[in-house]
């Protein structure tokens, strides 16, 4: 019996993606797949050696990653069943024939599948199944080293120690440093911590604000700047206009104010309505990875009561 054992890791953290291993072992299983367990009970330096040997002397691997942004805004089981969909995507040219597959849990992820017949669940099955054993380390090294290197990219969180789990130091880089686009805004207490909530408009504001981000966008285009993208909206967070110019990706928030008596639309633009511009571009650069060579600018347009641009600057 040829087994495609199914695992995921990163459930529970606040930041970073979910990951799901696949994995294939020969029939004759070798001897080192005695070492093999579930990976939360091996050290950090006994997974990496196992996850080394597994990618080189299985019949087959998967990964398959799912973004916290896309995480957010599909839900924790759609996200698995994404992932899961992308670690066989990912075998694929691989000798993936096999006659069962089992995945750990107790939900079957592969629902709709032509592989949906042969598919069980198995509660605790990474420390039963040697196949699961085997995606429960791949899928957990992948992801730690995903974390290590966020650790780089974002110094003083610590994802490289707690890797993304709600720790009081995680929690406490937050509360200092703010979020990033790597945390999952729907999960507590980022989504407290965030304050990132859709609120409704009434009719007469919507209009306003279009008439203003309209404005805007001529504007910018005048300037030469080409529009790639109006009113990005996620569950948390929302970016006006989004526009290229030479070697720039600018990320403009569009300020509308009857009268400067308090400063005008400028004024609206606090250290934590930057904080949440920030964010924004940030989810923006993840999604569409083609731009993100280019330089991020954070913008702002002040529209006068006639809708005309007052001023456009860059604040970052």
């Amino acid at each position: 019996m040829k087994i495609l054992g199914i695992d995921e890791v990163g459930r529970g953290p606040l930041a970073g993606p979910l990951v799901v291993g696949a994995v294939i072992l020969p029939e004759v299983l070798p001897d080192w797949a005695n070492e093999l367990d579930d990976s939360k009970k091996l050290t950090f330096k006994k997974r990496a050696k196992l996850s080394e040997i597994i990618l080189d002397g299985a019949v087959a691997t998967g990964l398959g990653f799912v973004s916290p942004f896309e995480l957010d805004e599909l839900g924790m089981v759609p996200a698995l069943k994404l992932a899961t969909r992308r670690a066989l995507q990912d075998m694929q040219g691989q000798q993936i024939k096999c006659t069962k597959v089992i995945i750990d849990g107790n939900i079957n992820f592969l629902t709709g599948t032509k592989l949906e017949k042969i598919t069980t669940t198995l509660i605790k099955g990474d420390a039963l199944i040697k196949e699961i054993s085997a995606a429960s380390i791949i899928a957990k090294v992948a992801r730690d080293n995903y974390m290590i290197e966020l650790g780089k990219k974002y110094p003083g969180y610590g994802f490289e120690k707690h890797m993304g789990y709600g720790t009081k130091a995680h929690i406490d880089a937050i509360k200092r440093l703010g979020l990033t686009s790597e945390h999952r805004l729907s999960f507590e207490p980022c989504k407290s911590i965030s304050g990132f909530k859709r609120e409704e408009t009434k009719k007469n504001t919507t209009v306003i604000g279009k008439f203003g981000e309209d404005a805007a966008a001529d504007y910018l285009t005048n300037l030469g700047h080409k529009i790639v993208g109006r009113n990005f909206k996620t569950r948390w967070c929302e970016i006006d206009i989004v526009s290229i110019v030479e070697d720039k990706i600018c990320f403009t928030e569009v300020k509308y104010r009857k009268s400067d008596d308090f400063g005008g639309g400028v004024a609206a633009i606090t250290p934590d309505k930057v904080k949440k511009m920030k964010l924004g571009a940030e989810i923006f650069l993840k999604y569409y990875p083609k731009y993100q060579d280019l330089q991020p600018i954070l913008a702002v347009a002040d529209v006068t009561k006639e809708y005309k641009i007052k001023n456009w600057f860059e604040i970052i």
